[in-house]
C-alpha cells in the first residue's frame, strides 16, 4: 500500500510542489482545497476531519499561510487571529487529529513550512512573522512528544521562492530588488523548495527531528 500525505495549501506555489513531488514518489495524495475546508476557521477544520475521518495519513505537511502586510498600528485583532488561526491553529488541529495513525504504526512524518521571516522580520509583517515563530516553537514540543514512536517533525524555512504569486505580487524591478538581497543571485525555485520537503517527509529521513531549516540562498546571514 502507497503511504498518504495530506497537505494543506497545495493548489499552488510551493504547495503544488510538494503535492507533485509525492505524486511521482507513487504516494496517495489528499490535498483539500479551500472550498473544502476554512483554515481560518477552527470548525471548518474539526467539521472536514469529521466528515472525511478517520484518515489514515502516514505524512503531514502543513504547508498553507498567509501573509498580509499590516503595520501593528493598523493591525486589527480580526486580521490577527485569522493569521495564528491559519498559521499555526490549523497545523497544531491537524496534527493532533492525523498523528493517531502515525503513533498506531509507529511511524509517520510531519513537515510545516514556516518562513525565513519566522528568524527575522521586517516591517508590516508582525502577525505572519508571529505566526511562523510560534511554529517554530510547536515544531520542536511535537518532535519530542512524538519521538518515541518514530514520528519525525521539522519545520521548513523558505526565503524569497519564484512562484506565480511573487510574480502578480511584484514588478520586475521588485523581484530583481529581492534577488539583489540574496548571496546566491537568484530566488529559490518551488521545485527546490518540494525536493527538501519530500526528503523530510519521506522514508529517506530516519534521523533528523526537531529542527527549523532555512532555504534562503543566505539570505538571513547577511
Amino acid at each position: 500500500m502507497p503511504k498518504e500525505v495530506f497537505i494543506t495549501g497545495g493548489t499552488r506555489g510551493i504547495g503544488k510542489s510538494i503535492v507533485r513531488r509525492y505524486e511521482q514518489a507513487g504516494y496517495q495524495v489528499v490535498a483539500p482545497t479551500r472550498k473544502e475546508v476554512d483554515l481560518a476557521s477552527v470548525s471548518s477544520i474539526q467539521m472536514y476531519l469529521a466528515e472525511h475521518g478517520p484518515l489514515n495519513i502516514d505524512v503531514l505537511i502543513n504547508n498553507a499561510g498567509e501573509n498580509p502586510v499590516y503595520p501593528l498600528d493598523a493591525l486589527s485583532v480580526e486580521v490577527w487571529q485569522r493569521i495564528q488561526t491559519i498559521n499555526l491553529t490549523a497545523p497544531l488541529l491537524l496534527i493532533k487529529q492525523l498523528t493517531p495513525h502515525m503513533v498506531q504504526q509507529r511511524w509517520g512524518r510531519i513537515v510545516n513550512i514556516s518562513s525565513c521571516y519566522s528568524l527575522v522580520s521586517r516591517q508590516g509583517r508582525g502577525a505572519y512573522s508571529a505566526s511562523k515563530a510560534g511554529l517554530n516553537a510547536l515544531t520542536r514540543t511535537a518532535a519530542l512528544e512524538y519521538a518515541t514512536t518514530n514520528i519525525l517533525v521539522n519545520a521548513v524555512c523558505p526565503g524569497f521562492v519564484e512562484t506565480d504569486l511573487t510574480r502578480q505580487n511584484n514588478t520586475p524591478s521588485q523581484i530583481e530588488a529581492l534577488r539583489s538581497q540574496i548571496p546566491l543571485g537568484r530566488l529559490a525555485t518551488s521545485d527546490e523548495i518540494a525536493d527538501f520537503v519530500f526528503f523530510l517527509g519521506s522514508e529517506y529521513n530516519t534521523y533528523i527531528t526537531g529542527q527549523t531549516m532555512i532555504m534562503d540562498g543566505g539570505f538571513i546571514i547577511q
